[in-house]
């Protein structure tokens, strides 16, 4: 019945034009549902087509009511705009049409035609020019205009879009006039150059800004400073100067900001404004406070319609609005641009020739929330402190470099006097080959298998608790530069859309129906365990059947590696000594576009899986989502690099009795230097691939690329273009970039950086160098992307990066383990000491090769595993070697594992012992050792709140006086003690008798 009614209101407002003038306008709001009040401010909003701008918190009645042109109430838009449509009040930046009021907030809708108009092509009308330049550049992805539909079904189909459409109308009217009610004032603008797309501008007051900075606690900036004096010690002496000599490296922001005074903070109250500076109130607030205060009242707003409660979040998850957003201050490039802290950002920040100055921290923080500031302020610290990584990094390869020819063990490999015959590497297809033709992979591996590997883990491990005491102390540095001191407590995260719809569900079902409504809505429901358990079993399920799945992929890559590697010994390929490098590599290859398609798979799932958990606030939601996330991510990006680390080599069993997987397919052995080499290649890889595809390839190329078809399919040359987007209002401009999808990818794609930087430098000492590397773009290509190609995100207070730190601490707690066997089971560098200090004879590495080698006697081949060309060397071979420590087939016990075996392991398992323990133990007190406050910013905070309670007791003392005086003054001057004897008081104090 509802619906009927509705669709008749809808016929009449098609039949009639004089009661939709525009398209999209709100000529329905209230008619359904409303009381005579509502019925009269339709007919004047459908008759007039009035702007409803609200100055003060007054009430809706008489803000409608009056037509009188006072700045309080409404204003009708003919008089905004002159008759050809062009506003009377021009003014370049996010402004009203009157040139004086900011746009703090802009919410944008669909606006849907009626059929009549619908159906007309519309090549008249006011600003045709323009719109046609902006159809051009999308019309031939869009394809051809529809024809006019006749069938039926069609027409049904566009009475029902059109009730959809009028129902969010509806919605959007309500939730506009509660909006009012706060006392914001709105502003409709659906006269743009982007057609389809309507426009409602958002504006705080000064009322309302006090009133929610109030409500917020918001910390503002008081008239009190006081000088900040540094630290005397050794620790703030550095670090001043270690300032002074980095000074041309800093931004050039804020030249004329006194670095040595600072304001004090105090919450907002608008009962002690005279506290605050607020001689110029159009800065005080600024423009990312404005919007974050308008963001918390329209969350707050409710548009209660509907069958349930709708706020912002769940208007626009169900399409009555299409985005929402803050703007730019400004534009950036131009010669009209005027001066902004975006163009600022622009020419400090987000140039590619600044790259080796420090980041505008609080430029950053300032424009885009603490939140952003965070982020980029850690990526900075990383950044920072991987400069002295790469650089012992950097030495640990050059030592290598060095040595190589005097390595002892890779020279006995590359002598041909050594005639050292190998068994064979698979079945049937692979021959018997020298060991001299390993020469080249042994050098190689020297340069990552060396006694400096072992200081470098040691270095890495004791640099990892460094970072994160470092940053730390910056991020309390960063808290009381901000004003961020006891932030938190006082914190509130709002419901999401999408947990309120499932309470809302939940309440229909237990509603008792011989309850009142008011009654039933005092009936506290929420979503407890019970509910959200087959969303739990689902998140479970799912992400062990994709870690298998990524296990399988892992599986197939092995199989790919052993039978490229037996076709290769079979066909006539002429460069045999080189099929192993080639194995390697291509796999190596396939494992990284295996590992860059799954993370964009995984990703999704992720999201999908938290949105089935029903998270209630966002912060909930978002740490399920980031921990979901990491642990796809982690498993998918480091099960081949541990397969190669710990697994590979170890499943292989001995010649005559191999391991089989599959039928047929031999597990693959490692190279005779160790399967550290090829570990390396792997991590260098995926780590390099990563970082140009995933990080930056995708972040430039892909926007460049869309943008090039998108001229490709345009008709407008570089002129028309230009024109266009001169004509475009910032509100518009903000509506063509991207959306801003939080800081999750940014944080993942580092963390995982920092996993392959801490867990496995022990086989590959240069990843600090192609991290650095990487980060220098990395941070002004974000920069570039924040500033340019995103709108403006919501400025989010936070005191720290949140559950990432934890993720940091845990990897590097992983890393000193992970290392630690590293070292002790994938080099060799335990078997060498075991053979220097043990075995040698003279107590060098002489011997040491022949000493790592088993013997097996060929005529114990299984049958059908033997070679197909056994006389490829040229002469019969009745004794081949194999790495292993195994007892030779002349023993009592032939082919069982040796006493040099248990000595090995047993020394393998010592070192992983004693690294493990000593490292944690030096990490453990370098981080007793240093504070997480730095002595001079306690200092400080406790100095602000002592002149913070003077402050607060002097004004008390003056009121205190002020009121006795005016008490005393007030007697004195009082006719009644002079003309007035009866009644007398008992008693009288002297200061009354003395006064006249």
């Amino acid at each position: 019945m509802e619906g009927h009614d509705v669709g008749n209101e809808l016929a009449r407002s098609v039949n009639h034009p004089d009661s939709a003038e525009e398209p999209g306008s709100s000529s329905l709001a209230c008619e359904h549902y409303g009381s005579p009040q509502q019925e009269v401010t339709a007919t004047m909003r459908r008759n007039d087509n009035y702007l409803p701008v609200p100055g003060e918190e007054k009430s809706l009645d008489v803000d409608f009511v009056n037509t009188k042109d006072t700045s309080d109430e409404s204003i009708p838009m003919k008089n905004r705009y002159a008759d050809d449509g062009s506003p009377l009040y021009p003014r370049q930046g996010p402004y009203f049409s009157d040139g004086q009021r900011r746009v703090d907030y802009v919410l944008t809708y669909h606006i849907q035609k009626p059929n009549s108009i619908r159906r007309q092509s519309s090549r008249f009308g006011d600003n045709n020019f323009i719109r046609r330049l902006w159809r051009s550049l999308n019309i031939r992805s869009r394809g051809a205009e529809a024809q006019p539909k006749e069938d039926p079904e069609i027409a049904a189909q566009e009475q029902r879009t059109d009730y959809h459409e009028d129902d969010k109308r509806f919605r959007r009217e309500e939730f506009e006039e509660n909006i009012r009610e706060t006392g914001l004032e709105l502003e409709m603008d659906e006269r743009t150059n982007i057609p389809g797309i309507g426009f409602m501008k958002v504006h705080a007051p000064w009322n309302v800004l006090c009133r929610e900075a109030e409500f917020m606690k918001l910390k503002m900036p008081t008239k009190k400073s006081y000088e900040v004096k540094q630290g005397s010690n050794l620790v703030e002496k550095i670090r001043l100067f270690i300032h002074k000599v980095t000074a041309p490296l800093h931004p050039e922001v804020d030249p004329n900001r006194p670095q040595s005074v600072k304001f004090l903070s105090h919450p907002f109250s608008r009962e002690k404004q005279h506290l605050f500076d607020l001689s110029d109130r159009d800065k005080f607030f600024d423009s990312k406070t404005r919007s974050s205060i308008v963001y918390e009242v329209l969350k707050r707003t409710r548009c209660t319609r509907a069958t349930y409660s709708m706020g912002i979040t769940s208007l626009l998850a169900n399409g009555v609005y299409t985005s929402a957003y803050p703007l730019h201050d400004g534009d950036i490039e131009g010669a009209n641009a005027e001066p902004n802290d975006r163009k600022l950002l622009y020419e400090q920040w987000a140039s590619y020739s600044f790259f080796y100055k420090y980041q505008p921290i609080g430029l950053i923080r300032k424009y885009f929330g603490e939140k952003v500031g965070l982020y980029f302020a850690w990526l900075g610290v990383y950044t920072q402190m991987l400069i002295p990584a790469a650089i012992v990094g950097v030495i640990v390869f050059l030592y290598g470099c060095a040595t190589v020819d005097d390595n002892i063990p890779s020279m006995e490999i590359c002598d041909p006097r050594h005639n050292i015959t190998m068994c064979p590497l698979c079945d049937r297809a692979c021959s018997y080959w020298k060991l001299v033709t390993a020469c080249g992979t042994a050098r190689a591996s020297h340069l990552f298998d060396n006694p400096a590997t072992v200081f470098f883990s040691i270095f890495m491990a004791l640099w990892a608790v460094l970072f994160m005491e470092h940053w730390k102390r910056r991020q309390m540095r960063l808290n009381y530069i901000w004003d961020l001191t006891g932030f938190g407590e006082e914190e509130q995260d709002h419901n999401r859309a999408e947990y309120e719809f499932r309470v809302m569900r939940k309440t229909i079902r237990k509603e008792n129906p011989t309850l009142k409504r008011e009654e039933s809505e005092k009936v506290k429901v929420k979503l407890t365990c019970t509910d959200r358990l087959p969303a739990y079993l689902t998140t479970v399920v799912t992400m062990v059947f994709m870690i298998v799945v990524t296990f399988a992929i892992v599986f197939g890559v092995i199989l790919y590696r052993i039978s490229i590697k037996a076709a290769l010994h079979m066909s006539t390929y002429s460069d045999q000594s080189n099929i192993r490098a080639t194995v390697k590599g291509t796999a190596a290859v396939i494992n990284l576009v295996v590992i860059i398609i799954l993370d964009e798979v995984y990703g999704a799932i992720a999201r999908w899986l938290t949105t089935l958990e029903v998270p209630k606030t966002d912060k909930s939601f978002e740490d399920r989502l980031i921990f979901k996330t990491f642990i796809l991510k982690f498993v998918n990006a480091f099960t081949p690099i541990v397969y190669l680390a710990f697994f590979r080599g170890r499943l292989v069993g001995r010649p005559g009795n191999y391991l089989y997987v599959v039928g047929s397919y031999r597990m693959e052995e490692c190279a005779h230097a160790g399967c550290l080499m090829e570990l390396c290649i792997q991590l260098c890889i995926t780590m390099l691939g990563k970082q140009l595809i995933q990080n930056n390839l995708f972040e430039i190329g892909i926007p460049k690329l869309k943008k090039l078809l998108r001229r490709r399919k345009s008709d407008l040359d570089s002129k028309q273009e230009e024109e266009l987007n001169r004509s475009l209002h910032r509100h518009e401009k903000d509506h063509i970039l991207g959306p801003f999808v939080g800081l999750s990818p940014e944080y993942m794609e580092m963390i995982i950086q920092f996993g392959m930087v801490t867990l496995f430098v022990a086989s590959f000492p240069l990843a600090p160098l192609f991290a650095l590397l990487n980060n220098i773009i990395e941070i002004r290509l974000d920069a570039k992307k924040f500033v340019m190609e995103l709108r403006r995100p919501i400025a989010a207070k936070a005191k720290d990066i949140g559950i990432w730190y934890n993720l940091l601490r845990g990897l590097s707690k992983v890393a000193v383990i992970v290392n630690a066997f590293v070292i002790s089971f994938t080099s060799d560098f335990i078997p060498r000491l075991v053979y220097q200090y043990m075995f040698s004879v003279d107590g060098t590495m002489h011997g040491f090769v022949n000493h790592t080698l088993s013997y097996f006697n060929v005529s114990e081949f299984q049958p059908g595993t033997d070679p197909l060309q056994p006389l490829h060397l040229g002469y019969s071979v009745e004794i081949c070697r194999y790495k292993d420590y195994r007892e030779p087939p002349w023993s009592s016990t032939p082919y069982e594992l040796s006493k040099e075996f248990w000595v090995v392991l047993a020394a393998r398992l010592a070192f992983v012992v004693v690294f493990q323990n000593v490292v944690m133990l030096m990490s453990d007190f370098v981080d007793w050792l240093i504070p997480d406050i730095p002595k001079d910013i306690s200092l400080q905070i406790h100095k602000e709140k002592i002149l913070m309670v003077e402050l607060f007791m002097k004004e008390e003392q003056g009121k205190r006086l002020a009121a006795r005086d005016n008490h005393n003054q007030d007697n004195c001057n009082s006719p009644s003690s002079a003309n007035q004897s009866p009644p007398r008081p008992r008693s009288r104090p002297a200061s009354h008798a003395n006064c006249c």
